[in-house]
């Protein structure tokens, strides 16, 4: 059987993504789709507007055979980090990773993936640094002095495609990269009717606006009615981790290199909102993105080593029985990450932990802690079934 993977948040599932889906079961009818989705967290530092339990069952039902959860330490990881955990435990067992680019030709993506790995590369990347400018202009003015096509790095879903093409060259990985076009403003804050971003999706959710229409049905029943979260609903309880942080543990937050972490200590003792600590710690250097991911990554323990160390498992979120098919032969040809959590693991512990603080983000209430413990596996067809 040809699998294919998918490494994405559905934050939320929007009719886009649904259309990726179709495309891929339409290129492979017998082929199996497996997504590999950050859980309650997400790569730009944010909680997920729903809960990981929902977003699983809502992929399955639009056309995925089988979801696993993408370890919290890479969902708050780089572009490059969220890339490479993603490739590293998807390239066991799917044949290609499909995904979105404003500019889909595999050719230029991977030529470019190449020259960005390359020494020369490197030591082009380190002088622009030198010069004060931040990473992504920095490396861009790099490729343009590398005669790269810029433009192929200043467009949002190109970034994140050629992350993933460079994780499979340098990991050797079986995989063949398969870009699809991505058409859309991918932080267009007003829904387009067919390709809304998921931007403006949840702008829709946290203004009380209209949003159901740019979701696919699979994934409505989901959705209508559950419990939506953001940052701004559970800024107090983020704000109370900041005031009582000590100096030892703002030094080991990840992304605190070069004085940061002491910036962002001295401005929470300070300032009074998120917004303005956040503002005044921001500088041409460093992006608001890596400001929020420490930000996120301190209220949630989250330190440099553990961001660093490779999750121990990965953990099934949702399936059919396609799904179970894979995961069956992917057990038995040895090609799959360990499954479940070790318990007593100390990576177990911190998901635990994580989930458990995701319910101070919940808009209506405070949800109790232990939700997603007590969360079974989607099981499309046998709900509430675990394998």
């Amino acid at each position: 059987m040809s699998i294919t993977g998918i490494i994405c948040e559905y934050n939320p599932l929007h009719l886009g993504h649904s259309k990726q889906l179709r495309q891929i079961r339409q290129a492979e009818p017998d082929g199996g789709i497996v997504c590999l989705m950050s859980g309650n967290y997400v790569q730009r530092g944010m909680p997920a507007v729903f809960d990981k339990a929902f977003r699983a069952a809502a992929a399955i039902d639009c056309g995925a055979d089988l979801v696993l959860e993408l370890p919290v330490t890479a969902a708050l990881s780089s572009a490059e980090g969220f890339a490479s955990e993603g490739v590293r435990q998807l390239g066991g067992f799917c044949h290609e990773l499909s995904f979105g680019a404003e500019d889909p030709d595999v050719h230029s993506l991977t030529k470019t993936a190449e020259i960005l790995l390359s020494p020369a590369f490197s030591q082009q990347l380190k002088a622009e640094l030198a010069e004060g400018r931040s990473f992504p202009a920095a490396r861009q003015k790099a490729a343009e002095k590398m005669g790269l096509d810029a433009a192929l790095l200043a467009k949002p879903n190109n970034i994140l495609a050629i992350e993933y093409c460079k994780a499979i060259l340098s990991q050797n990985s079986k995989m063949k990269p398969a870009p699809i076009f991505r058409p859309g403003d991918y932080n267009d804050t007003l829904p387009h009717p067919t390709d809304p971003s998921a931007t403006s999706v949840r702008q829709c959710i946290e203004n009380g606006e209209n949003w159901l229409s740019y979701i696919p049905d699979g994934a409505c029943k989901h959705f209508a009615d559950a419990p939506a979260h953001s940052l701004s609903w559970g800024e107090r309880a983020v704000l109370t981790r900041l005031r009582t942080m000590t100096d030892v543990e703002f030094e080991a937050l990840p992304y605190g290199s070069e004085g940061l972490w002491r910036k962002l200590m001295k401005n929470a003792r300070q300032l009074a909102t998120l917004e303005q600590i956040l503002s005044a710690t921001k500088s041409k250097r460093y992006t608001r993105t890596r400001l929020d991911r420490m930000v996120m990554c301190a209220f949630l323990g989250i330190t440099q080593d553990s961001i660093s160390t490779p999750a121990p498992y990965a953990r099934v979120l949702a399936l059919n029985d396609k799904g179970r098919q894979i995961l069956t032969e992917a057990r038995k040809t040895g090609d799959f990450p360990n499954i479940g959590e070790t318990l007593g693991h100390p990576y177990e512990r911190l998901e635990a932990r994580c989930d458990d603080l995701y319910g101070l983000f919940c808009k209506d209430y405070t949800e109790m802690p232990g939700q997603s413990k007590n969360r079974r596996i989607y099981y499309a067809g046998r709900k509430d079934t675990v394998v």
